[in-house]
């Protein structure tokens, strides 16, 4: 960017040369600046030359957030994921890297590879990091691009179609027992593979706000009422794929004098994460390192799908 007619450098990795935890460095020697400038002026001002590593490897996050909006009798009312690519790079030299997804245009267009592995899905609202070439992307929907050194964030997307919600609950139900108890009856049906688990499983129960205490059960982890959220608070710190879980709760209300207005009931909450799973279906089908010295790198790649707004009506 220009200031002032100034050009002013405003690449994190640039920068991280000049300010560090000391100070700002003010002083630096001719040939290291000269480099500096090189890498701020040059076609790859993200990742300077000479970057050596003992041991290369990759590692890239495949995170996924899904919302979701649920009706009473099951019914799917609005469905989307939200996800993003992180990489952290340790690769020596100037590496060229090639990457691809199971997006249905990028299926159509790469003929060397079999569309029958992974199910092909639609990709929305695809937001890239500088590094990409995007007249590759968007000629040949090929992902090429020379990674910067470190922890960046490869690219963000959007999925409408086709959604898999991994938790489902099943007809959850608030019954009034006279005017100042109700029951609570609330199951959680996890709808992934068997083989796969969720982590730090939340369902949050709105309750009346004249709620006095309540009288829980549960199959497994542990529930709660907490008076300042108005709401049962359910925790499954481990909960499997392909299992079901039950909450019953009878809840004994203060007596009010004031005949009550009909409010509106709030949904049902969840949240988790359930490691090694993409509501989206999104898969990385390759990863390719060229670089002239030959090495070969290690890769590693992992997938988080996690709770957004996801909300069940009752």
């Amino acid at each position: 960017m220009l200031d002032f007619g100034f050009p002013q450098n405003t690449e994190p990795d640039v920068l991280k040369a000049f300010i560090t935890t000391k100070g700002l460095k003010t002083q630096m020697k001719s040939k290291e600046l000269s480099e500096v400038l090189k890498s701020v002026t040059g076609t790859v001002s993200w990742r300077k030359p000479g970057i050596k590593h003992r041991k290369n490897e990759v590692f890239l996050d495949v995170i996924e957030s899904v919302n979701m909006l649920m009706s009473s009798k099951g019914t799917i009312l609005h469905a989307d994921v939200t996800g993003k690519i992180a990489m952290k790079c340790f690769l020596s030299g100037m590496p060229e890297c090639k990457f691809g997804l199971n997006d249905k245009l990028m299926l159509q267009t790469d003929s060397g590879t079999s569309s029958k592995k992974h199910k092909a899905i639609d990709i929305d609202d695809v937001t890239f990091h500088q590094c990409v070439k995007l007249g590759n992307f968007d000629n040949e929907r090929s992902i090429s691009f020379i990674p910067p050194d470190g922890e960046f964030e490869l690219m963000k997307y959007r999925v409408q179609n086709a959604i898999v919600p991994p938790f489902r609950l099943v007809s959850p139900t608030v019954r009034e027992l006279g005017k100042t108890r109700l029951e609570v009856q609330v199951t959680v049906k996890s709808v992934f593979n068997q083989r796969l688990f969720g982590k730090n499983v939340q369902v949050i129960i709105p309750t009346p706000k004249n709620t006095a205490k309540c009288d829980i059960r549960v199959s497994v982890g542990k529930a709660t009422y907490e008076p300042g959220k108005s709401a049962i608070i359910w925790k499954v710190k481990k909960f499997p794929g392909n299992s079901e879980y039950s909450l019953n709760a009878e809840v004994i209300l203060i007596a009010q004098t004031v005949e009550k207005k009909s409010e509106s009931k709030p949904p049902i909450q969840l949240q988790f994460q359930v490691p090694m799973f993409t509501a989206s279906g999104l898969h990385v089908r390759y990863l390719k390192i060229y670089e002239k010295s030959g090495y070969q790198a290690i890769k590693w790649v992992r997938y988080v799908t996690q709770g957004g707004t996801y909300e069940n009506r009752y």
